[in-house]
């Protein structure tokens, strides 16, 4: 009886095993299926200090707008005398890369090797050592300027009515009659092939002593860089907080004021010699163009009595969701035809220059500290706007007489930095795949695990990801 209960046993243990190798062979391995079972997202491999470019790469996969948007962007080299110059694409790469961090595209592996965009970085001028300490939010710089770069190296077509590119002596008749050959590719918008990331801020001065206003001026921007501003004893602090400080208004000095100066000169009998008057202006930013996609950077640099570069290590609240409007800037008018126009067309509010484009900011223009800040060292495993929402729900009662936000944003990536000025390392928190995901994840470098929504909205944020949203009254 012994024996035969031993073979019975025997018995059973083959046939689970047969069972085993069977589950093995239709569905892979046990742990590839279990990640796609749980919604997990794959990891990516450290080559060496490359957790900077790990925790920025998902950050990006979180944002469906920007992966759409360089689907897009890359449909241009699907041509076949392009296919074998893909690799050469910084934006190729990046979407292969972006949609299998989202899943779009199931790789065979767990954890993924991010060397190919480094290599195409070094391509394009950008000599980024996997071996060296580098800062997050410099990379995602260098990521819309060579994509910006990329699109300004494409072959621009001429319009028909582009009178003046016509007459150019490098536009030939050959080169006109072969264009005109079948049907002419579609005439590019240059603001429409900007990347989400793209907004415009307006820079606005007014004369303290006769109150004239300078003409606006518009600078682009990929990133807000907001500094912390100083703690108040028993005040948290809020991401708002650093928003109002970016828009607070500051007084520039021993500024030539044109109307001053035209107001003294008629005052002046001819003949006689004026100076230009110089007085003191008020200067505020506001977001003249809002993007879809807004990536957040606050600046965590400070500075010893010493000279010695330090971190702020205090928690800045954040919501999940994030109103923008009271940071928009308005185009001056009648409130009620104001608002009607915004609610027809909320993309294209804003005043443009005259020939449609915005320079690149100048040095004094642009926010200060937004030098890289933070350096990762080798890889480890380790209410401010004005409401926090359950996911999937719109704060609706959070505003009077039920009048839904413009511009309202949702939270999709945290990028934290750990460690001091000098090293450290990056890690993500990112929603999972899905349009309407409300599950989180925490992941640092191959280690990918579940988060919670309350423990993403504790961490100490270096970078944050979001995309807008539309509300019921749009």
């Amino acid at each position: 009886g012994r024996h035969r209960a031993m073979r019975s046993w025997g018995v059973l243990g083959g046939a689970a095993a047969a069972l085993a190798a069977g589950i093995y062979v239709l569905w892979g391995p046990i742990t590839g299926r279990k990640r796609r079972r749980r919604g997990l997202v794959p990891g990516l491999l450290n080559l060496g200090n490359t957790c900077f470019m790990n925790s920025l790469l998902q950050g990006l996969s979180s944002c469906p707008s920007f992966i759409r948007w360089l689907e897009e962007f890359t449909a241009q080299y699907r041509t076949e005398q392009d296919k074998s110059q893909e690799h050469q694409y910084l934006s190729v790469t990046l979407l292969q890369l972006l949609r299998a961090l989202s899943c779009q595209e199931v790789p065979e592996d767990d954890v993924l090797d991010a060397s190919c965009l480094l290599e195409v970085l070094r391509m394009n001028r950008w000599q980024i050592s996997s071996f060296e300490e580098q800062d997050a939010h410099e990379l995602f710089h260098v990521l819309t300027s060579s994509l910006e770069d990329e699109r300004d190296r494409q072959p621009r077509v001429t319009h028909l009515f582009d009178v003046h590119s016509l007459e150019q002596p490098e536009i030939t008749q050959k080169q006109i009659s072969c264009r005109t050959r079948g049907s002419l590719p579609p005439v590019s918008n240059h603001w429409k092939s900007q990347h989400p990331f793209h907004g415009r801020l307006t820079s606005n001065m007014v004369c303290k002593h006769c109150e004239h206003q300078s003409p606006v001026r518009f600078d682009t921007f990929d990133s807000l860089s907001l500094s912390i501003p100083a703690a108040v004893w028993g005040r948290p602090m809020t991401l708002d907080h650093c928003l109002h400080h970016f828009i607070s208004s500051e007084s520039v000095k021993d500024v030539v004021c044109d109307n001053c100066t035209k107001i003294q000169a008629e005052g002046i009998l001819n003949g006689q010699s004026m100076e230009h008057q110089r007085t003191t202006f008020v200067k505020q930013l506001k977001l003249g163009k809002l993007p879809q996609c807004l990536c957040i950077h606050l600046q965590r640099l400070s500075w010893s009595n010493q000279g010695t570069p330090l971190k702020r290590h205090e928690h800045v609240q954040f919501n999940e969701f994030l109103v923008m409007d009271i940071y928009k800037y308005r185009v001056p008018g009648p409130k009620s035809s104001q608002e009607q126009l915004s609610r027809k067309n909320p993309e294209e509010t804003t005043p443009g220059t005259k020939d449609s484009r915005a320079g690149k900011p100048s040095d004094a223009e642009q926010p200060t500290g937004t030098k890289p800040l933070f350096m990762n060292g080798a890889s480890s495993s380790s209410s401010s706007s004005a409401f926090l929402m359950s996911p999937g729900t719109f704060p609706l009662a959070a505003f009077p007489e039920c009048r839904a936000p413009l511009y309202l944003y949702r939270l999709m990536a945290v990028v934290v930095h750990h460690g001091d000025m000098h090293s450290g390392h990056f890690v993500t928190f990112r929603r999972a795949p899905g349009a309407r995901s409300s599950q989180w994840l925490w992941i640092s470098d191959e280690s990918v695990r579940r988060a919670s929504l309350h423990e993403v909205l504790a961490a100490s944020a270096y970078l944050l990801f979001y995309e807008r949203v539309h509300g019921r009254a749009q």
